[in-house]
């Protein structure tokens, strides 16, 4: 049995999504910008794509902007809307906790003069509104703040920030909530989302913008993209971003209540079945995205007495793929700066895992990765 659990690192192609994206390399592979046939049903292709993505977003006072992955949606927003606002003020406030996509756009803004300010979180990620709301003032161009945290699954309190954030432009990394939770009452300016996070490809994002909010384009050339991303657009990979996005996005709080059922189902095993642990996700979760509450993709435990990465690797043993933390910024040395900012100590931070999910994970494999798991810490624990 093959049970993956690393759905925030990255998810399986739907085979519909991989159809799709061979279809057009293979039959409709001309440029969108031509003006010859090839080219208009390319063009057509990625208008459909960006309803798709629209609809899924519940954006529809707004443009969708395509990049190469939300990284680059990141980095577009962050040094995009820095440049745009710069008359109107010099501060960003963003969290302890961001996906290294947006807390390294805001240290090299900073080495560029930009004042940055982080708000911490408490033991759960769960954001301190307060010294947010004593932070925000009149120069204060952006706030950055991710939907659903990548190493927890704490869903951030996007409602409330967008009632105290005054002039300043609201943006989401809604990277692990796009088509996971339901994102039509989020009041963000701007929200980046990934296409592999969804059944899609790699290699493929959006910038989602709402009417009259301004960001400076990053990369610059032909004007593609409304002059916002230039660069020839990967139509094989945006056109199976769109089809992955109306997938998901059809029967969303039936494919949010099999991660829940899954998740939770293994977060009561691993309670029950292994002593010394220590649940660093919030346990209650929400499928409707309430602030403060779990999304039901995500559940972080550390096993203490042990090292994730060596537990990591002995599950990979028996087919089960899980993480230690988030994918992109593994290959660097150091603590998961989320954890830190929750105050877990190092030894804390060493025993933890991240098991994140998708909707064709079973109770049938969660009992497989309980004794496994079991066996795995047991075996760990005994060696020390």
């Amino acid at each position: 049995m093959l049970v993956y659990l690393d759905n925030c690192s990255t998810t399986k192609q739907y085979d519909k999504v991989t159809s799709k994206m061979l279809y057009y390399m293979e039959n409709e592979f001309g440029n969108p910008s031509s003006l010859h046939s090839m080219g208009l049903s390319a063009e057509k292709a990625l208008k459909e794509a960006r309803g798709n993505i629209s609809k899924a977003l519940g954006f529809s006072d707004g443009e969708i902007f395509f990049t190469s992955g939300g990284t680059e949606a990141d980095n577009l927003t962050l040094f995009g809307a820095a440049a745009a606002g710069k008359r109107r003020g010099n501060k960003i406030i963003t969290t302890a906790v961001e996906h290294p996509a947006v807390t390294e756009c805001c240290k090299k803004l900073s080495d560029m003069g930009v004042e940055v300010k982080y708000v911490g979180v408490d033991e759960k990620c769960r954001l301190n509104i307060g010294e947010l709301i004593d932070g925000v003032d009149e120069k204060t161009i952006l706030i950055s703040m991710m939907h659903v945290n990548n190493e927890t699954g704490t869903i951030m309190p996007l409602d409330e920030v967008a009632r105290i954030k005054k002039n300043a432009v609201l943006h989401s990394d809604a990277v692990q909530s796009f088509c996971k939770l339901p994102l039509n009452d989020i009041k963000a300016d701007i929200v980046t989302v990934s296409a592999h996070k969804i059944h899609g490809p790699k290699g493929c994002g959006a910038v989602a913008v709402r009417k009259g909010v301004n960001i400076a384009p990053h990369i610059l050339g032909g004007g593609q993209e409304k002059n916002l991303r230039s660069g020839t657009e990967n139509v094989a990979a945006i056109a199976g971003f769109g089809e992955a996005a109306e997938i998901a996005a059809a029967d969303l709080k039936n494919r949010a209540q099999k991660l829940e059922s899954a998740r939770n189902y293994l977060l009561n095993g691993i309670k029950a079945e292994i002593n010394d642990i220590m649940v660093n996700s919030v346990e209650e979760t929400s499928i409707s995205g309430k602030s403060g509450f779990c999304s039901p993709a995500i559940l972080n435990i550390s096993f203490l007495g042990t090292k994730g990465e060596v537990i990591l690797h002995g599950l990979e043993s028996d087919k089960i793929y899980v993480s230690t933390g988030a994918a992109c910024s593994s290959n660097k040395k150091g603590k998961s700066r989320t954890l830190a900012a929750m105050g877990l100590t190092d030894k804390e931070i060493d025993g933890a895992l991240r098991f994140s999910f998708n909707e064709f994970n079973t109770i049938e494999e969660m009992d497989f990765v309980l004794i496994k798991l079991k066996e795995q810490i047991t075996r760990f624990r005994k060696s020390v």
